[in-house]
């Protein structure tokens, strides 16, 4: 007894080959070379029309004294799909939680009065506000909120507040501080120079009401000479502002 697979019926030609002899079932070319054949005319499996004599003798088959072609056609099974989404359930659970307490604040590594300890500036030039990531003498993520209240925006400019470009510089440059003025690494805390900027690019304005998030991160330091270089990035949101390339000199206490 041979069994098929019931979706993959090929098409099968039924043919008496002789009056004398039983009938013989043959697989047609066409049904081999069907696409949901189930034999295959790969060299590897050296298939041929096969013949089925004792089959079809045998008292439980029945007598076929006509050469016919029979197709089997499967019945089409259904395929359904069912997707589920909670997209609808998470956006009613986001209503149910007033926008205030949605999201969390950022971190506090160094309040203003830590930062006042380390950097030498004070109002209205101090542009660091917290130091939510530090890792002494290599990085250091700081904020500052930029508000209207801020001296420089009643001159630049009346009409649309806009913080300047050299001010985002001035304030990355004093994260760049916050690294470095560290004796671990050299530093000093009472002399640091501001040497250099190169590859400056601003990419958007920074207006009144933004967090300018800034990431300063050590490059190469040349202990011998005092010197250092940084690469620093400036966000607000997830987009970025201002990025650089720094130049730092650090003097010594008794200079």
């Amino acid at each position: 007894v041979i069994l098929f697979h019931p979706p993959l019926f090929p098409l099968l030609k039924l043919s008496q080959s002789s009056p004398s002899k039983s009938p013989s079932l043959l697989l047609s070319r066409s049904a081999m070379s069907a696409p949901n054949s189930i034999f295959t005319t790969a060299p590897s499996r050296n298939l041929a029309p096969l013949s089925l004599h004792q089959s079809l003798s045998s008292p439980l088959s029945p007598r076929i004294t006509r050469s016919h072609s029979v197709a089997f056609r499967p019945k089409p099974r259904s395929s359904s799909l069912v997707f589920c989404s909670t997209d609808e359930s998470n956006t009613a659970a986001e209503k149910e939680i007033p926008i205030e307490l949605r999201y969390e604040a950022y971190p506090t590594v160094m309040d203003i009065n830590q930062i006042r300890e380390i950097l030498p500036h004070r109002f209205p030039f101090l542009l660091v506000d917290r130091v939510i990531e530090y890792t002494a003498g290599e990085s250091a993520v700081a904020i500052k909120n930029v508000t209207i209240n801020d001296n420089f925006f009643p001159g630049h400019f009346p009409e649309r507040p806009i913080m300047p470009g050299v001010l985002m510089v001035e304030a990355m440059a004093q994260v760049g501080g916050i690294v470095m003025l560290n004796p671990e690494v050299g530093g000093s805390k009472s002399n640091f120079f501001f040497a250099g900027v190169d590859k400056v690019r601003f990419r958007k304005p920074v207006i009144a009401g933004d967090t300018l998030v800034m990431r300063m991160t050590l490059v190469k330091l040349q202990k011998r000479f005092g010197i250092a270089k940084m690469e620093g990035k400036a966000y607000v949101g997830n987009t970025l502002v201002c990025e650089g390339e720094f130049l730092m000199a650090m003097g010594k206490e008794d200079e």
